[in-house]
Formats: structure tokens, sequence, C-alpha cells
């Protein structure tokens, strides 16, 4: 398999390079990457180092190394580029000319705006929504008043990880309820989560990736035995009908995924931040 290095380059974090750059190389599976991010390359001696980096990557591995780039400041840019010889992949420039042109206006470069705190509202309710998410995890606070929604499954069905995703970057309340043993035989949705129907969204997952998960933080116990993965989550998934709460399988799909079907299946309409 061919192998690449890829350098994620920015004046800020890295998380926006690193994001798009992520994207763009899942279209190329057939190729081996190794990635390395360089964040905080604001001044000369940053990029002159940042391009000996890039350019001894590319000399060990005897391919020219690639580059995607989110610095703001076209000189580093251009400093990075010319001294590492990499491809640089400029994710900014493809776009700042034309939005000037169709704006009227020309860009004020500024580092950091993206994923910096520079509304500290929107920072506070994503605090507020963080230790929301953690105080109301696992069904230790079951009073939902507050809530934008409430996630329901059996355990290790993806509730926390997604709830904490919708708080960090959307701001958003999430609790998360596990379905009991008790629960699951009633064949009845919880008396508790009853006044908050609007609010409920439930998650399951094949029994046998259940399996594999449980057995990893309870190995050979009752909570991991097939029979009962198997059984918990026919048991979750013929309430979820009964009750028709909406339904989605974490088994192949990922966290953002989750999320974004969560928010949309709710009607949620919130900024990502």
């Amino acid at each position: 398999m061919e192998r690449r290095v890829i350098f994620y380059l920015s004046d800020g974090t890295g998380i926006t390079a690193e994001t798009i750059g992520h994207t763009l190389l899942t279209q190329f599976a057939q190729i081996a990457f190794t990635t390395e991010r360089m964040p905080f390359v604001d001044t000369r001696d940053k990029a002159l180092a940042a391009a000996a980096r890039i350019k001894e990557a590319g000399a060990d591995a005897g391919v020219r190394p690639i580059v995607v780039n989110t610095i703001v400041d076209p000189e580093l840019t251009a400093l990075v580029a010319n001294a590492s010889g990499a491809l640089m992949l400029d994710v900014f420039q493809r776009f700042l000319a034309p939005l000037e042109e169709e704006l009227k206006t020309e860009r004020q470069s500024a580092v950091g705006r993206a994923h910096g705190m520079s509304d500290g509202l929107e920072y506070e309710a994503r605090i507020h929504a963080t230790n929301y998410a953690l105080a109301h995890d696992d069904g230790l606070d079951v009073q939902y008043d507050d809530a934008d929604l409430v996630m329901v499954g059996v355990s290790r069905s993806g509730k926390t990880p997604t709830c904490l995703f919708l708080a960090l970057h959307f701001g958003i309340k999430a609790a998360n309820y596990p379905l009991t043993q008790e629960d699951l035989e009633a064949g009845r949705m919880p008396h508790r989560l009853r006044a908050h129907r609007a609010k409920l969204f439930a998650l399951t997952i094949d029994p046998t990736r259940l399996q594999q998960i449980r057995q990893v933080r309870r190995p050979d116990s009752h909570y991991a035995d097939p029979a009962q993965c198997r059984w918990e989550v026919a048991q979750a998934e013929k309430l979820f009908r009964a009750e028709r709460v909406p339904v989605l399988s974490t088994t192949h799909a990922s966290i953002e995924e989750i999320a974004s079907k969560v928010m949309q299946t709710l009607g949620i309409n919130r900024q990502l931040f």
C-alpha cells in the first residue's frame, strides 16, 4: 500500500485543517496516510521550523509531503510552501477571494476566530451544557425539565459520548437514561421519562458489537454475556417500537452522524461552535 505524509498546518489550534484534511483523505482508502498536526505557526521563525520539519519528513518518505493549511497570513503560507517543497492545499485562499468579491469588502485576517473564545456567552453555554450532560449521565439525575433532549438505550449503546459531543459542539443540554433490567422486563417506558416524551431519542446497537464493548469494560461478566446482550437489545427495540420513540443504530455510525440525526429528528437547530 502506498504511504504518504500529511501535515495539518495552522496558526491556531489546527482543528479546522485536520477536520477538512481528514474528510478529504477518507476518499483515498487505497493509500496509507501518516498525519501530523502543527498548530500555532504564527511567526516567521515558527514557519521556518515547520518547513524544515515538513521537508525532513518528505526526504525520509522519499515522496513530496502534503500540507493542509489554514494559516491566514499569506506571507507565512508562501514561506512554508517555498522552503518545504510540499504540496500546499490552502483551505482559506480558495474561498476568500470569491467571498471578498461577492461581499464587496476585504477580509480582516485574525487568528483563532473559528475555535477561540470570541463570544463569552456562547462559551458559557457550552460549559453549562457539558456540566449538565455530566450531571445527568447514566441516570445520575433524572430531573429533565431543563433538558433539550433525553437519550435512552441500553448501557454502552453510545449515549454518553453523543451527549457530550452535543454539549461541547452545540451547547445542547443532553441527558441520558440507561434502560435497566427492570425497565426492560416491564416492557414500557419508565414513568420518569413519560413526561418528557417529546424530548426522547433512542439509541440501539448490534448485540455482537455491544458484547465486544462490554467485554472490554467487564470481562466475562453477566453484563457482557452474548445472550444477555441479545436479550437487552431485543427488549429495548421492542419497547421503542411500542412507544414510538425515534431510534437510531449506532453500530456503524460516528458520533458526528448520530448527533446530526438526533438534532434533525427532534428539530433542534443550533449553531456549531
